[in-house]
């Protein structure tokens, strides 16, 4: 009778979580238990791990006259998931006598089936990323889980069939399947991975030119967009179409969002997430699904959605408290979520696309159909839009009807290619323009207030223009702010260093109201 520790790891949050294993066995009545404040998965950890131990040719400790203790540190931690079958059945049999290497810088993650093969679990890519850090050299993982933490590239990484496979590696030293360290090519020396190509190409939307220039705009800057017209005018397809001609992700930005949707998203994970993800939750979605909660927080679509778009189609028909907790993250790109035991706080920079109907019927202002509404259900219905929600939507796009001439003509050829081109361009004259000014690298839409007198200089004429326009109009603070913004992405989808008059004006005119939306 013997005592082993080994180590493992669960999720938390958005991040790994190491996790030390302790197995003691001793005389006494048949007994095995598992505490550390475990869920009912890991309760359910002995029946597993007791089959799988017995299907793979060894003596379960379910079946012998002793005391088995699996103890899961640090106690006050509650233990989540599948994820500790592995650690537990290794270390019963080190405990029992099985002689191996020192494993104190390995870790083992898996969950177990009863005939002793190791089955995928979520979040392994922060969970290497985690053991890295904290200076562990292997790790052993499901086969399919592999190739995911193998993007940790410090690591080494051996996949896991069954248990009686990895005992045999530990005991005879060899494992002709090991992963290796380098698995995800990189397309460039600036560590970006080749990009896939977009479901909806800008070429498949027929007309909407002042749409889409407003797209450009808000792919080059980062700026917030809502849409309004009838209904089968093209919004969807716009909103599928701006996802295409973003940039693809950065490695550091890859890995952040590769590893939340490994966690958050519970995906195998066979490689890096370049492509911004694009998340359209339904309007009937619940408040925590989209901005996430939970006793034990989890996080939303909001967080799903970073790095990348998220398209809220039929905006007003979402849940009241939905649509206002958008405030915080359209504003801070990060959502905080406070519980009785503690504050979770989830990362949320997305580029925010609305789209909605001009009145509830949806033909307001229509040539083709007349509008049922009453003056009491459009006051309502913009109700649904609060001022401070506007403010921080940086760009209002009118999408009207296409006549039948054009769509008879269909498609042309495709343009996102060409346009995510003018679109980094763009960005990397900002990028260029924060660096000069020791300023951390931004776009212009996560710009702050008082980064605007020294990145978006506005000269005595224009200032009186936008001065003017905010007075007519009676912009907020916060919305002179990101008129002044947008004006800058004007500028630099020009290549102009200097914001003109015209820039001013174009950017007033893509002004939210909501007497225009609805």
């Amino acid at each position: 009778m013997s005592f082993a520790r080994v180590y493992s790891a669960q999720t938390e949050l958005l991040s790994g979580r190491i996790v030390s294993v302790e197995i003691d066995t001793s005389r006494g009545m048949n007994n095995f238990s598992i505490v550390g404040l475990g869920d009912r998965a890991v309760d359910e950890a002995r029946d597993r791990v007791g089959s799988a131990l017995k299907n793979s040719g060894f003596e379960s400790p379910k079946t012998k006259n002793q005391k088995t203790v699996v103890s899961l540190s640090p106690a006050d931690l509650k233990k989540e998931g599948s994820h500790f079958d592995l650690s537990i059945a290794l270390g019963y049999l080190i405990a029992e006598g099985l002689q191996t290497e020192n494993l104190e810088k390995s870790l083992f993650v898996g969950e177990l089936a009863l005939d002793g093969s190791v089955r995928p679990v979520r979040g392994i890519l922060a969970i290497a990323v985690t053991a890295a850090r904290e200076g562990f050299t292997t790790i052993y993982v499901p086969k399919e889980n592999a190739l995911e933490a193998a993007l940790v590239s410090s690591m080494q990484v051996f996949p896991v069939s069954n248990l009686r496979e990895l005992v045999n590696h530990l005991t005879k030293h060899k494992n002709p399947n090991s992963t290796g360290k380098k698995i995800v090519p990189f397309s460039d020396e600036k560590g970006t991975i080749a990009f896939s190509k977009p479901e909806t190409d800008f070429g498949d939307i027929i007309g909407q030119e002042s749409a889409k220039r407003g797209l450009l705009i808000a792919a080059a800057g980062g700026h917030n967009i809502i849409m309004y017209g009838p209904p089968g005018s093209g919004k969807t397809m716009l909103a599928r179409a701006l996802a295409g001609i973003l940039p693809p992700l950065t490695n550091a930005d890859a890995m952040e969002v590769t590893a939340i949707h490994s966690i958050a998203g519970g995906k195998t994970i066979s490689g890096l997430q370049s492509t911004p993800p694009f998340r359209a939750p339904h309007h009937t979605s619940s408040y925590v699904s989209v901005i996430g909660g939970g006793t034990f927080p989890k996080p939303g679509e909001i967080t799903l959605a970073h790095r990348g778009v998220l398209f809220c189609d039929e905006f007003p028909e979402f849940d009241r408290r939905v649509v206002e907790s958008l405030r915080e993250p359209l504003e801070e790109h990060f959502v905080s979520i406070s519980r009785s035991k503690g504050t979770a706080i989830f990362p949320a920079q997305f580029l925010f696309v609305a789209a909605m109907n001009p009145c509830p019927c949806g033909f307001k202002g229509s040539k083709t159909k007349p509008c049922s509404c009453t003056a009491a259900d459009l006051v309502r219905y913009r109700r649904k839009l609060s001022g401070p929600l506007l403010d921080r939507i940086d760009i209002a796009l009118y999408v009207g009807e296409i006549g039948y001439e054009k769509l008879a003509q269909g498609g042309g050829e495709a343009q996102s290619e060409k346009i995510r081109a003018v679109v980094v361009q763009a960005r990397e004259r900002a990028f260029a323009r924060s660096r000069a000014l020791d300023l951390p690298p931004k776009q212009n839409g996560e710009l702050k207030g008082k980064d605007l007198p020294a990145v978006a200089p506005l000269s005595p004429e224009v200032e009186k223009v936008l001065n003017d326009s905010a007075t007519r109009l009676g912009l907020s603070a916060r919305a002179y702010h990101r008129t002044q913004k947008l004006a800058r992405t004007i500028a630099d989808l020009d290549g102009s260093e200097h914001i003109t008059r015209d820039h001013i004006l174009e950017a007033i005119r893509y002004r939210p109201q909501i007497e225009n939306i609805a």
